[in-house]
């Protein structure tokens, strides 16, 4: 919304919430959220055409285009728990609009939806008993957090679904009208609302499965004696296949791919398509390995015992230039770690103490209720120093730049010995770190003969 503010300077904004901390955060010069150029973008807006408000009900009224934007959630219990998507919050925005409002509207749906979720709001809003009218339209977002103002300003495309009727193609050529401010006509596609719902889980669909399929050879470098990095540009020099998203890694993280991947394995399912779904499973359960071979392999470097050692824990966000740490590999790692009873020292530039246990109570069930001692196991560090002192080990996974610039020497001198080094990202120079004195460890490269 702050970069539609931004191309569309005569295009009044406004961005509502139930929060009056979130409304508060985003009216401050310290936003709620970490993303680079943001912060520049909102600065230049805000109070000229950009505003953030609880004023629900008002600006609503006052609108003639309602973005839904809220959060879709795997479904945990009921039917479909940890696969369905749970939509109550795109249901409770439209029986907002259509309790308030007071003239004709355009709905879009911004958030990622299960396809047909455009006929729930529909029917939500159609049974107003005011006689408006509301046109519902599809408009998933493609960014990636940490370039996502630049993905948005220049991006490869924007998609637009709606009825292919009269008044659907009208609402359709109305928000087309807004993006062409800034994009080129040539890039913004339109099609019917059910593809442009089920586009947005496919696409991400495909990039996990990259993801996953590079990990899957890394396992298999790891025992041959290949380096994924060499396999990753050879393949990725044939311009079919392409060389995005075929860097190796602990797995992948973030809100989106896994729980667009369930959301597209529970449709396969309720359409009876088994093999369908279980190919889409694969992608996950590939995940999921990644992540636990990644924490079996540093016990079992570690004389196959981590038990009071202290380990150091480098990035906790599930990429760098972000603070986002949903389905972070990192709190997997960190889960598994502690069941072994380590004492854990982290460090990320971006992510808070208090981010780190919302996350890690949602997705692992973890607590300082159900788990004694963990606020002595896990301590977050002020820096990457003072986490790898006295440590037995260390871990990147997360690809901050910083990371890749620390002084290994100064660092090496501080653990204890034998120093392990655990590359989550492949971000270091691994001989150079062994001519330190670390034994080293990477994902998809031979491990050192000891």
């Amino acid at each position: 919304m702050a970069v539609i503010a931004k191309m569309c300077p005569k295009i009044r904004v406004c961005v509502v919430d139930l929060s009056q901390k979130q409304i508060d955060a985003w009216n401050s010069d310290k936003l709620p959220i970490y993303e680079p150029g943001l912060p520049d973008v909102v600065k230049e807006c805000i109070g000229r055409n950009l505003f953030f408000s609880t004023n629900i009900d008002e600006e609503i009224a006052q609108a003639d285009i309602v973005f839904i934007s809220v959060n879709t959630p795997t479904k945990t219990k009921g039917i479909g728990a940890g696969r369905a998507a749970n939509i109550k919050n795109c249901e409770l925005c439209a029986r907002k609009i259509a309790e308030v409002s007071t003239s004709d509207k355009i709905v879009v749906e911004k958030s990622t939806v299960p396809v047909r979720t455009a006929e729930s709001v529909r029917r939500v809003l159609n049974y107003n008993d005011k006689g408006l009218k509301f046109q519902v339209l599809s408009n998933p977002e493609f960014l990636a957090e940490g370039t996502a103002v630049d993905d948005l300003m220049a991006p490869s495309r924007v998609l637009i679904g709606g009825e292919q009727t009269p008044e659907g193609l009208a609402a359709i050529a109305k928000l087309v009208s807004v993006y062409t401010n800034w994009v080129p006509e040539e890039r913004v596609l339109t099609t019917n609302l059910w593809s442009s719902e089920l586009s947005k889980l496919v696409a991400n669909a495909f990039l996990a499965q990259r993801v996953s399929s590079i990990n899957s050879i890394s396992a298999l470098c790891e025992v041959t004696g290949g380096d994924i990095s060499e396999i990753s540009r050879a393949v990725g020099s044939d311009d079919r296949i392409g060389s995005k998203f075929l860097k190796a890694s602990v797995g992948f993280g973030g809100s989106c791919f896994q729980k667009d991947i369930l959301n597209l394995v529970y449709l396969c399912e309720s359409f009876g398509l088994e093999e369908c779904a279980e190919y889409w499973n694969q992608v996950v359960k590939m995940n999921d390995y990644q992540k636990n071979r990644f924490s079996k392999t540093m016990v079992k470097s570690m004389l196959n015992t981590v038990t009071g050692k202290k380990i150091a824990i480098l990035g906790y966000a599930f990429k760098k230039d972000t603070g986002d740490v949903r389905e972070t590999p990192s709190m997997f790692v960190v889960r598994d770690l502690l069941d072994e009873s380590a004492k854990i020292h982290i460090y990320d530039p971006e992510v808070s103490r208090e981010d780190m246990w919302i996350e890690m109570e949602y997705t692992c069930g973890i607590t300082r209720e159900n788990t004694p001692r963990i606020e002595e196991m896990i301590t977050t560090s002020p820096d990457a120093y003072s986490a790898c002192e006295g440590a037995h080990a260390f871990a990147t996974l997360t690809e901050w730049d910083e990371f890749k610039d620390l002084d290994f020497e100064r660092i090496f001198a501080s653990m204890a010995k034998p120093a392990f080094v655990f590359d989550g990202r492949n971000i270091l120079d691994h001989e150079k770190l062994r001519e330190i004195g670390f034994e080293v460890y990477a994902i998809g490269r031979p491990f050192p003969i000891v």
